[in-house]
């Protein structure tokens, strides 16, 4: 009997595995992400020990200390039901329809289509990234730009570099009241634009658009055909019930435009105190969330029914809001005229943050602060990039006045004393 010789038929063909001890291939756009400004505080308090006979006040991270009403909490408890099924995406009608009529109400428009112009979403946060990566078109054959305020919330910076885009900051200075210098991107610049962040009430300054900005920014828009998303998660932490801060769909309406390219984002973290839950939405252009609803249904964030069953709730009622409202008045009542007496700081139009400008580094300013007196601030310049040989953060520190009254005063006592001190 013949013998018979079987080879394979991969034997002419290399092993790609060759040496498993190298490195796995990696997103190279991760090496762009800057460490997050936590962390940054992290290691600049590396070395410090505070003074022991104080006890640590921290004003540096803007998450709302504030009671969650308990008819939101009994909400939750109410629709633990929903656990037995799965969430969906799109998220629940009654949900959907509470937001848009919570929109029509807050900001006197017309009839919002709550099952094309909104989605709820776990977030602004999350929102911001997937909204980036739906948005952004790399296949246009040149380097698509997104454009972002600085200082900013860093999520913008990182949904851009992970969707292949570039970045251009606009620095925000107190010199030009923290407006847009448009005129820093050259015409080039401008053609490459696809996604333009709006933050108002801004972080960390506070500075609301009026309506004159956002026709500025909606003629660039109509010109360069980008997409503008108007990040408005502070928008009901404010000082006058009669002057509630605009919002960008508003503008539009107010001047006589659909909503072309334009979405905004809220949530229900700073209005209802339940940074926990993490609830917001989406709205504005159908065109856009249609796409990113796709997205998003492919990273299986749908919201828990329970969440969702809270945050029906949550938007349906604006008495704990106005509530809320004047606890963060009472706060800066008391707060300001003692850090404005020795740093000049002024009220801001919204939000819950005061922006200082301090003598010196606002690195050193914070260390020392957090080292002789144990009040926990953040440096501006951690939220910033350097652009156009400015770092719009630099001495300058963050003042998040979210703790009880009590100790917002106590900080801000404890700020003056070590000022007076320097």
């Amino acid at each position: 009997m013949p013998r018979i010789i079987v080879r394979s038929i991969h034997a002419n063909i290399v092993n790609p595995i060759v040496n498993s001890s190298l490195n796995p291939s990696l997103n190279p756009f991760l090496g762009k992400l800057h460490p997050y400004p936590f962390e940054k505080l992290r290691q600049l308090f590396v070395g410090i020990t505070p003074n022991p006979a104080l006890s640590e006040i921290k004003l540096s991270i803007g998450e709302p200390q504030h009671a969650t009403p308990d008819f939101i909490k009994q909400a939750l408890i109410d629709g633990l039901t929903g656990l037995a099924s799965y969430p969906t995406t799109l998220g629940l009608p009654a949900l959907r329809r509470a937001i848009a009529s919570w929109m029509e109400r807050r900001y006197e428009l017309p009839a919002i289509d709550p099952e094309t112009q909104v989605i709820p979403v776990n977030g602004s946060r999350e929102a911001l990234f997937a909204l980036t990566q739906t948005v952004i078109d790399p296949t246009r054959g040149y380097q698509p730009l997104v454009v972002s305020p600085n200082p900013f919330y860093q999520i913008y910076e990182g949904a851009a570099y992970l969707a292949g885009a570039d970045l251009r900051f606009l620095n925000t200075l107190p010199e030009n009241d923290y407006a847009f210098d448009y005129d820093s991107l050259s015409e080039a610049e401008w053609r490459r634009v696809q996604l333009f962040f709006v933050c108002s009430p801004g972080n960390p300054t506070g500075k609301v658009l009026k309506l004159e900005d956002w026709k500025k920014l909606f003629a660039l828009s109509d010109k360069y055909g980008f997409t503008i998303a108007s990040d408005e998660c502070y928008s009901e932490i404010f000082f006058d019930e009669d002057q509630p801060p605009l919002g960008g769909l508003q503008a539009a309406q107010l001047l006589g435009r659909g909503f072309d390219r334009l979405v905004m984002l809220s949530s229900l973290s700073k209005r209802s105190n339940v940074p926990g839950m993490r609830s917001g939405f989406v709205a504005g252009d159908a065109t856009i969330l249609k796409p990113f609803l796709l997205y998003r249904t492919y990273h299986g964030n749908a919201m828990s029914q329970a969440f969702q069953a809270a945050s029906i709730a949550a938007w349906k009622d604006e008495a704990h809001v106005v509530a809320n409202r004047r606890l963060y008045q009472q706060k800066f009542a008391a707060a300001l005229p003692l850090v404005s007496a020795v740093l000049g700081t002024s009220m801001p139009d919204a939000s819950f943050y005061l922006w200082a400008k301090v003598p010196g580094s606002d690195t050193q300013f914070a260390r020392a602060l957090a080292a002789d007196y144990n009040v926990v601030v953040l440096p501006g310049s951690f939220l910033a990039r350097e652009a156009r040989g400015v770092n719009p953060g630099a001495g300058f520190v963050r003042i998040a006045l979210v703790p009880p009254l009590a100790q917002c005063l106590e900080a801000a006592d404890r700020i003056s004393q070590f000022v007076s001190h320097l």
